[in-house]
């Protein structure tokens, strides 16, 4: 592992000089490659499903892990999206000159060597790379042993463009030993040659991460999501809001897990909302004056108000008003992303304002939480720190910067 660092950072050191179209040539084959080898990725994500279902892994895993040729269309064009973005590489930010005659530019550079942990998920493999190569990063990808014969097969293409391209193979490499001490080897910094962690997985895998990690990473640690159903909103348009919040995917991280709404609105808006979400296979866990309005619902407790389900259950809370929303909001979420369905701006813009988390939509699933859906082309996850990167992480977000002082002479005086 140590090894693989050392090679990681040797790597960088000849990558740095690749121009942006080289870097986008680069890139554009690794789809190719993928199309190429379509089947023989397929094979390998069947075997890993079946290995998965015989250790009974939970159904959201396997949602994540399970690839079809939808899927492998959907990586190969996340691929294409990220050629398509501006080289977030050497942008200036800003600049300005001093009084003194000097001129300072802000411009933008690689973190460096990346280190990404994930599970499940092997679109990642492609994703990541394409993402780390458009920022000019090199990267050492450790994916869950629940997909390992799939990433493999999806890495494989990734070293066919990299060979084609005459680039170092190190600049993008695998951890194919499912042994976890490779997960702690790279939470240590892989002697010193890991700039940077982006764990995505579970959340036991992003609490390790932030207990043990000695050096920095983004990430987030769930996605306790909410919809909030004000009296003023379509109740059509609300129904269908909740119901892609909830439903279209259970197990991703921008699914809706509490719905909040508004005491004035529950004869108009509570019966058709939760028959919908009935209607469409979703357990419901309501508090007192939910249970007040139907009864056969099951009681949700303080937990409940804390629980990413990543299934089909949702949670239902009754509010005052928006203020009461955006408090319960801070409490219990976990700052990744709430809606706000509502015809008032006074509202949605106070509820902009205050709510904490990352992302924040008005009348809009939550589900659009995603890299793509922004616009980014891929993203490597959703972080909910308050440093550095917020939202999706894509190619411009696996940058830093560094400041550059053109002077003519100048000395300090004392």
């Amino acid at each position: 592992m140590n090894q693989m660092g050392e090679n990681a950072s040797k790597a960088l050191d000849s990558f740095s000089s690749i121009e942006s179209d080289e870097r986008n040539k680069l890139i554009s084959d690794i789809g190719l490659q993928l199309n190429a080898n379509r089947q023989a990725i397929l094979q390998s994500n069947e075997a890993d499903v079946r290995n998965a279902n015989k250790k009974n892994l939970a159904r959201s895993n396997i949602d994540r892990l399970f690839l079809d040729d939808q899927r492998i269309d959907s990586m190969i064009q996340s691929i294409e999206e990220v050629v398509s973005l501006p080289d977030p590489v050497g942008e200036t930010i800003e600049q300005w000159t001093r009084p003194n005659g000097l001129i300072i530019s802000k411009v933008s550079v690689p973190l460096g060597v990346i280190g990404i942990i994930y599970e499940s998920r092997p679109n990642v493999t492609s994703d990541a790379a394409a993402l780390c190569l458009k920022s000019g990063n090199a990267v050492v990808l450790r994916g869950g042993s629940e997909c390992i014969e799939t990433n493999k097969r999806i890495y494989d293409s990734i070293c066919l463009a990299l060979n084609e391209n005459n680039i170092d193979q190190n600049t993008v490499q695998l951890v194919s030993d499912p042994d976890r001490e490779a997960v702690d080897m790279m939470l240590k910094g892989l002697n010193g040659n890991l700039d940077i962690l982006v764990p995505r997985g579970g959340k036991s895998l992003v609490a390790k991460v932030q207990s043990e990690a000695r050096i920095p990473f983004i990430g987030h640690l769930e996605g306790i999501c909410h919809v909030y159903i004000q009296g003023s909103s379509d109740i059509d348009q609300a129904i269908q809001i909740v119901i892609n919040s909830k439903m279209r995917r259970t197990g991703i991280c921008g699914a809706a897990e509490t719905i909040l709404i508004d005491r004035d609105s529950l004869e108009s808006h509570l019966t058709p909302i939760m028959d919908a979400l009935k209607n469409s296979g979703c357990e419901i866990r309501g508090d007192e004056e939910v249970l007040q309005v139907d009864a056969q619902i099951s009681k949700a407790t303080e937990e409940d108000w804390h629980t990413e389900y990543l299934d089909s259950i949702v949670s239902i809370k009754v509010v005052g008003d928006i203020k009461e929303a955006v408090s319960h909001i801070n409490q219990c979420g976990s700052g990744h992303t709430e809606s706000i369905i509502s015809k008032n701006d006074e509202d949605i813009d106070y509820f902009y304002r205050h709510i904490q988390s990352a992302i924040i939509l008005s009348n809009a699933s939550t589900q659009f939480a995603d890299g793509a859906e922004f616009g980014m082309g891929a993203e490597i996850g959703i972080s909910t720190d308050k440093i550095h990167a917020r939202g999706p992480v894509g190619a411009k977000q696996l940058t830093s910067y560094k400041y550059l002082v053109h002077g003519s002479g100048q000395i300090r005086s004392i």
